[in-house]
């Protein structure tokens, strides 16, 4: 069979198996890092297993190997489905693979070793932003150049998520990581004081708007629709709200810099579009829980839909949250608590995790040609395990969030803190061991699907390419 008739699959089965690789990777020093704020002495008094190094290394490797290994993959076999053709560049395309993981690898290299801008999100030195604008500039070719080439005349609307992620990632890489090189290994941001907090959270609460929002609305708006063979329950509000989401997003930021020297009416706009956020996130959430009507017998069976019915519901959770955390008022009680970690891990885990989970499942198969995953028993098991871990994870956070907030601004009539710091770290303790505990639950859950991702591997049946007129 020609390869000009058949799908261009190479390099989608490497992310996908890397999104398993990078997701255990991830979790696990992420659970170390719960481990030592539960257990100081994990650190062992070695300066690169200290918290202040591993954080970084855990974010990173969640949100941009885990998470992104997740959208490259899935962008790659969407894209090509719904325009009929192959991937444009195919070389190109494998280019991406390698150069991710090399970058993937010199974070995992460098930031243990305290080579860090210290900006969060985007700590990785010049050498290694430059790679990764290299990198985005070949997947952003790769990309537009397949939908320039598609044999259909409509765009799926997954492919305008996807776009927006790829487009606007670009910009907020390059114009938050500016900056002065001084050495090999240490470089200054060009900018200074308050704008550059204003610039960080910028692009830091975009990161989470697009790298993890808009990029994964995509992965949602094709696999939920596959999985439950129904259409999406209202293309009109799919448009409506890819419209809305993208143009709100950019101007939330200023929510993170509340009470700090950012000025007023800039932290009151932030909490403003924060607010009115929420519309166009309960659109989208709306949309694809509602693509289920008239199937919803089967999450009796499926448990790959549960996964990517659950991410809609961590998604309404915690796009409702973050408004309301937004607010000053609110914000005065949960700013610097444990509350804050409840509300990322609500959406990373919750929503990005499981709609991950969910889509890469979904994937596999066909990519192998098998009838289905090794054991659907094993994915209901995983379902369940990484459900109650994330519950875990994050009622013990809210709990411990809420508390901390308390204590800290409680006052004596004489106008003295009721409590010390430390009063209140000692009280935290309790749910610092609920939270590791939830966090091993959901690293279990990946395990156990690594096991059932090499079994399937085992089982395939040919590596023909897939004709482009085979239904996908």
């Amino acid at each position: 069979m020609s390869t000009s008739n058949t799908f261009d699959d190479k390099v989608v089965r490497q992310f996908a198996v890397m999104t398993v690789v990078w997701g255990i990777v991830g979790m696990t020093v992420g659970v170390l890092i719960a481990a030592q704020l539960a257990f100081p002495e994990l650190n062992f008094d070695l300066p690169w297993l200290t918290y202040s190094r591993l954080r970084p290394l855990h974010t990173n490797a969640v949100i941009f190997a885990f998470g992104g290994s997740a959208l490259f993959a899935t962008s790659y076999y969407v894209v090509q489905r719904t325009n009929h053709t192959r991937l444009f560049a195919p070389g190109l395309a494998s280019f991406t693979f390698w150069g991710w993981q090399l970058v993937i690898l010199l974070a995992a290299i460098t930031l243990p070793l305290g080579i860090t801008t210290s900006k969060e999100y985007a700590e990785l030195e010049w050498p290694i932003d430059i790679l990764i604008t290299v990198v985005w500039v070949a997947y952003a070719v790769v990309f537009f150049g397949t939908i320039a080439k598609r044999k259909v005349k409509h765009i799926y609307v997954a492919n305008w998520f996807y776009g927006a992620f790829i487009l606007t990632v670009a910009l907020l890489h390059v114009v938050n990581s500016l900056e002065i090189p001084v050495t090999l290994t240490k470089s200054y941001s060009i900018y200074s004081g308050a704008v550059d907090a204003m610039v960080q959270w910028w692009y830091g609460h975009n990161a989470v708007g697009f790298f993890l929002t808009a990029g994964f609305l995509g992965m949602m708006y094709y696999f939920v629709p596959k999985q439950a063979g129904r259409p999406v329950y209202s293309y009109r509000l799919s448009v409506v709200h890819f419209w809305a989401l993208i143009t709100t997003y950019m101007w939330a930021g200023p929510h993170h810099l509340h009470y700090t020297a950012l000025p007023d009416w800039t932290q009151s706009l932030g909490m403003i579009m924060s607010l009115v956020l929420l519309a166009p996130s309960w659109g989208g959430m709306i949309n694809g829980i509602m693509t289920l009507s008239g199937a919803w017998h089967k999450l009796r069976t499926d448990p790959i839909l549960k996964f990517l019915i659950v991410s809609l519901s961590f998604y309404g959770m915690s796009t409702f949250e973050g408004p309301m955390m937004s607010i000053k008022t609110v914000n005065a009680l949960s700013h610097y608590t444990d509350w804050t970690v409840g509300h990322v891990h609500s959406g990373a885990l919750g929503w990005v995790a499981f709609v991950t989970i969910g889509s890469i499942y979904a994937l596999l198969p066909k990519l192998w040609r098998t009838d289905g995953m090794y054991s659907t028993k094993l994915i209901d098991v995983h379902f369940w395990v990484a459900t109650i871990g994330v519950v875990f994870y994050i009622a013990s956070m809210w709990i411990a969030g809420l508390m901390q907030g308390l204590m800290w601004r409680a006052v004596n009539p004489d106008g003295s803190l009721t409590y010390t710091f430390v009063e209140a770290l000692k009280a935290t303790y309790p749910y610092y061991y609920a939270r590791l505990f939830g966090g091993l639950l959901v690293l279990t859950g990946m395990f156990i699907m690594a096991y059932n991702v090499y079994k399937t591997w085992k089982s395939k049946t040919s590596d023909e390419p897939i004709a482009i007129a085979e239904p996908a």
